[in-house]
């Protein structure tokens, strides 16, 4: 297996785990009964039944990873652009050294 490859693969597998607890949430949230009527006066979040309050961790957790796979993924293509640049410029100086002779 290549190292293109197995780098696609890795991506995937972070995208894979990043997407799961997005989806487990979104299922739990189905699962809750309708809500009640609506309230007329101001109740804190930390008096709220439990049924009725959203939970950030697995959001926070989504969010950071694809944040770090695009980032990852960015200084992937500049490494990869890099090298080639890198090549060119070798095979240049090599030319021009040949020419030189």
């Amino acid at each position: 297996m290549s190292r293109l490859d197995w780098v696609w693969r890795a991506v995937l597998l972070v995208v894979t785990l990043a997407i799961a607890p997005v989806t487990s949430v979104s299922v739990a949230a189905q699962q809750q009964p309708p809500p009640k009527a609506a309230q007329d006066e101001f109740v804190p979040v930390d008096q709220l039944p439990p049924q009725e309050q959203l939970p950030a961790a697995p959001l926070l957790i989504a969010a950071y990873s694809v944040a770090w796979v695009l980032v990852t993924g960015y200084l992937f293509s500049i490494w990869r652009r890099l090298g080639r640049v890198e090549r060119e410029l070798a095979e240049v100086s090599q030319r021009v050294q040949q020419r030189r002779s």
